[in-house]
């Protein structure tokens, strides 16, 4: 059923209405997910070029796992995005 209350009839109909669903929660989780590391990379070491946060906005999911993980210990913001690219 969709937001409007309408049930799709047919089988083609559910499944592509599923799966756009599915691809926009994803895509928003991992829009959340950046504009997260992004604030948290700025608390701890001010302000973000636009470079910086070009790289983590470009970044791969296990890359984010590690920059979410050396911000905790890196003593510069260079230091925390290192991997990236």
């Amino acid at each position: 059923m969709n937001s409007l209350g309408y049930e799709y009839q047919s089988d083609f109909a559910r499944r592509y209405y599923g799966q756009g669903k599915a691809e926009g929660k994803a895509e928003g989780k991992a829009e959340g997910r950046i504009e997260l590391i992004l604030k948290l990379l700025a608390l701890r070491f001010g302000p973000l070029t636009e470079a910086a946060q070009a790289r983590v906005r470009g970044a791969q999911d296990a890359q984010l796992d590690a920059v979410a993980e050396r911000m905790l210990t890196a003593k510069t913001l260079e230091e925390a995005v290192s991997q990236l690219f």
